[in-house]
């Protein structure tokens, strides 16, 4: 963050500077535990703490204004008060963006892929200049905020992933920083408790597309019938990649090893055309790299610099197809951050294709609604479908897909919580195994990862 004064930040958040002489404004927190020295503080109340409550805490590690949503006693340093410090911190996110950056901003949404597809943008785009992306999935009202304003007036790239939960979410983030480039990976069953049906979702993913710059470009997935109608959203350039004939970027001869994908790339408006090699396990990030691949080129790189760019990438967020090795000798893949149907069935095909005896720990797939339970026998035939050794089903809402797959010809086995699933693995799992765990996040599996990732976890002979 470029340093800002008081005045501007009370300008950008809408009330009045008091009349005080403060030092510059260095950067932006919303946890007393991670303020730096020179911090403006967000108070803005969770679902178990109050951080008014927690000022004093603030203001000894150094930060030097608070935007409060009350009035608080004397604390020694400028209070600046706001109905709502959430809203607040996005009007100051926008004023930053519009008045201090100059970059392309590029937006990634989807129901699933988009945080790998934003970390390949990133990588691709660092090759071409300073570029600025979230950590992890740092994709909402406060996450997408407070990724602008981590970047400066050198940042060339601005790279936000923005999601959802409800209508209005993603069009609310694009008033925030409109993209120059919109990209969209799918649309899935992610959410559909929430938005009432998958059309729904198709909506809310669209409202990236309707955000766009009409001077942008929307880079939208050929092979999805509900991503591609959302050319119809805007005026700007469209984009397409996929399998289908017609894409503008078309993935051919692909090819899947243990820890990556090659592929050959087609660029049917330019005439190019290279092969890839990505360091990703699973086909299904092929469309995840083509996705990366059409923004770069909306950004203006060639088809070969991205192509060699995207050589070079590696994973970087946790607990996304994450590959470790324990100290039994096996490998663990770590996909325990988020799960839809979409996704895990695209994870149960990246471990089918591995090497040797497969096993799936599956959690709950959550926020799915009434089709809960038929999603997840889903899941547990598709098990079946791409030949999963052994599968773990943990909690009760995973019992429709181990007796999917138990009816499938899958060796499953039910067990009601975590500790459970290690003590299992543990007594069974030897080298040269392959075990993925996945289940929506509010499931807690990666406690699995950790008793498997210990001295002790596993390694039968």
């Amino acid at each position: 963050m470029t340093p800002i004064t008081l005045e501007e930040l009370a300008r950008a958040v809408g009330c009045a500077a008091p009349a005080t002489t403060t030092p510059e404004i260095r950067g932006v927190s919303i946890d007393t535990r991670t303020v730096n020295p020179g911090d403006a503080f967000f108070a803005m109340p969770g679902a178990r703490v109050d951080p008014h409550d927690l000022l004093p805490d603030a203001v000894a590690a150094g930060a030097v204004v608070v935007v409060a949503e009350r009035d608080v006693p004397d604390i020694g340093i400028p209070v600046l008060r706001v109905a709502d410090a959430q809203a607040a911190l996005g009007q100051l996110g926008h004023w930053y963006w519009r008045d201090r950056l100059d970059c392309t901003t590029v937006g990634i949404t989807g129901s699933s892929g988009k945080t790998t597809t934003k970390d390949l943008i990133a990588q691709i785009l660092e090759a071409a200049g300073p570029t600025v992306s979230p950590r992890g999935s740092f994709n909402t009202e406060v996450g997408v905020p407070l990724t602008i304003l981590s970047a400066d007036p050198a940042t060339r790239f601005l790279v936000l992933e923005m999601g959802m939960r409800g209508l209005g979410h993603i069009e609310h983030l694009t008033r925030i920083a409109t993209p120059d480039v919109a990209v969209v990976t799918n649309v899935g069953h992610a959410h559909v408790e929430l938005l009432g049906s998958i059309d729904q979702i198709a909506v809310a993913k669209g409202e990236l597309v309707a955000g766009l710059n009409p001077r942008g470009t929307a880079v939208l997935n050929a092979d999805d019938p509900r991503v591609l109608a959302m050319r119809e959203r805007t005026t700007a350039s469209i984009l397409t990649y996929g399998r289908a004939e017609d894409a503008d970027l078309r993935a051919q001869d692909i090819q899947v090893g243990r820890n990556s994908v090659d592929f050959h790339v087609v660029d049917r408006r330019a005439g190019a055309e290279c092969t890839v090699h990505l360091a990703y396990v699973g086909e299904h990030n092929v469309f995840n790299a083509l996705a990366a691949l059409g923004a770069a080129l909306a950004c203006g790189a060639s088809l070969a610099d991205a192509a060699h760019a995207l050589g070079n990438a590696r994973p970087r967020s946790a607990m996304r197809m994450e590959m470790l090795t324990a100290p039994g000798g096996f490998l663990v893949i770590n996909d325990a951050y988020n799960a839809n149907p979409e996704s895990t069935k695209a994870a149960l095909s990246a471990l089918a294709a591995m090497e040797g005896r497969t096993w799936a720990v599956l959690g709950e797939m959550r926020e799915l609604g009434p089709e809960s339970a038929a999603l997840h026998a889903e899941v547990g035939r598709w098990a079946g479908h791409v030949g999963i050794d052994r599968l773990l089903s943990v909690g009760e809402g995973t019992r429709p897909v181990h007796e999917a797959a138990s009816a499938s010809g899958v060796e499953s086995l039910w067990l009601p919580d975590a500790d459970d699933a290690i003590a299992a693995l543990s007594s069974e799992l030897g080298s040269g195994d392959v075990v993925l765990v996945k289940a929506s996040r509010s499931i807690g599996l990666e406690r699995i990862v950790q008793g498997l990732m210990a001295p002790t976890g596993g390694g039968a002979a």
